[in-house]
């Protein structure tokens, strides 16, 4: 695929095979439904910084341009990417953008939302860390917040556990009674009652406390 597209202010003759195997692997493993979103998008990116293509997206396409973000991410990291000549490098960093402009305005999943978070995290850029944590309790139910808090890279445990502090004291309350979402419920409930100075948040903590010293007396 010749990465030339009519419209944009800058095209180029390059193929993905010339960016490495891993890239042109995973782009010829792309749906065409996909591949169109995302050509549209490359179209689109440098007067629409918000891509949108919801019409043309789903949950296949989110994990087809996750790995595909994945593969130009890691190429352009990886050893022996300094032997990459500058277009090559400019256009890594194009297309790697604007697959994740896609992923951050349509991502609905906690597995993208971290991959987002780290790359965000790694460049340094907190405008969009920001922007992305903005967007956690609008996109993303509770239990995926959750899953988000229980993630191995702490910063994004961080982020997902501020979301949940911000939500109702009411949803924190049922996701006790899930037993793998109870303990990020109450790490939250604690944001509440101690960070934001919640006394409903501080009176639930201490009643799941009683509660708890009950069960033990009687174990």
């Amino acid at each position: 695929m010749r990465l030339a597209c009519k419209g944009m202010e800058k095209s180029s003759n390059m193929t993905m095979e010339e960016l490495g195997g891993r890239v042109a692997s995973v782009w010829a493993g792309l749906r065409p439904t996909t591949r169109s979103l995302f050509e549209r998008a490359l179209q689109s990116a440098a007067n629409a910084p918000a891509v949108r293509s919801a019409h043309a997206y789903d949950a296949r396409a989110e994990w087809e341009l996750s790995r595909l973000l994945a593969a130009l991410d890691d190429r352009a990291h990886e050893q022996g990417a300094g032997s990459l000549s500058l277009e090559q490098t400019r256009e890594l960093g194009r297309l790697a953008e604007t697959c994740a402009l896609v992923l951050h305005a349509e991502a609905r999943s906690a597995e993208v939302f971290a991959q987002l978070f780290e790359r965000a995290l790694g460049a340094h850029d907190y405008a969009r860390v920001d922007t992305l944590a903005d967007t956690l309790a609008a996109r993303m139910p509770p239990s995926e917040i959750c899953e988000l808090a229980r993630h191995q890279n702490p910063a994004v445990r961080a982020l997902a556990l501020e979301s949940l502090a911000q939500a109702s004291t009411a949803t924190l309350v049922e996701l006790l009674g899930d037993p793998v979402d109870a303990e990020v419920a109450r790490d939250a409930l604690a944001a509440q009652a101690y960070d934001y100075g919640s006394d409903e948040a501080r009176w639930l903590l201490h009643a799941l406390e009683h509660a708890d010293a009950e069960e033990e007396d009687e174990a």
